[in-house]
């Protein structure tokens, strides 16, 4: 299948160039362009995209804007939002999980980069690049507001001790094939327990389980390290 992908930039040089180079794939496709984010709600609207990559700065409506708006609509909970921004801080990573993003890259990642996470997240994968490590995301998803609490502590009950596991070793940044060395176990196994876990846990996406698992404690904050 194609992958359908809306670009968000306020730069039509950039976007033109993205448009190019993701073109160019036979199982990537271009379906529309917008310069702000309230212009790719509406066009997310009207083409139902598979991947929206998103810059955060823009006039008007922002990205972060933009990406709330999109992953709170119903009638697009299959698209994926890719922040692709120049300014890949530790609270615009957090600020973006939080909006519901799947993904975040900076922009000096590489094209073979870039096609890959497009692919990744479009796949239903959460995407951090090393940028996003464990220690922003305890600093800024253990105590977030109320109204962004993606799920009760208790909901961890209804969890298998094994999908618990997993979704620990999963928050901590670990792929799936390191899940499944660890464990001693496949991982289409590990992929089994992930999507469990977030069909109960009504995750958007790995990237929500992830946040999930730091608000309700199943990981803890540890001591900050290098970054």
């Amino acid at each position: 299948m194609t992958v359908r992908v809306l670009l968000a930039d306020d730069q039509a040089l950039l976007r033109a160039t993205f448009r190019i180079l993701i073109d160019s794939c036979p199982d990537l496709e271009v379906v529309g362009e917008a310069s702000d984010g309230a212009e790719a709600l509406e066009l997310a609207r009207a083409h139902r995209p598979d991947v929206v990559l998103m810059d955060i700065r823009m006039p008007g409506t922002d990205g972060l804007a933009g990406t709330s708006a999109i992953c709170a609509d119903p009638d697009l909970a299959a698209t994926r939002v890719l922040i692709l921004t120049t300014f890949e801080t530790e609270e615009y990573v957090a600020r973006a999980l939080r909006a519901g993003a799947s993904g975040f890259l900076g922009k000096d990642v590489t094209a073979d980069t870039l096609l890959a996470g497009i692919r990744t997240v479009a796949s239903g994968e959460a995407l951090l690049s090393p940028g996003a490590t464990r220690t922003l995301i305890t600093r800024f998803l253990t105590s977030p507001a109320p109204e962004v609490q993606l799920a009760p502590p208790e909901r961890l009950a209804e969890l298998t001790v094994r999908e618990r596991e997993v979704m620990a070793l999963a928050a901590e940044g670990r792929s799936n094939a390191e899940i499944a060395e660890l464990l001693t176990v496949s991982p289409l196994t590990v992929r089994t327990h992930v999507h469990r876990a977030m069909t109960k846990l009504n995750a958007r996406d790995r990237a929500q389980l992830v946040v999930i698992a730091y608000q309700t404690g199943l990981v803890q904050a540890g001591p900050a390290g290098p970054g």
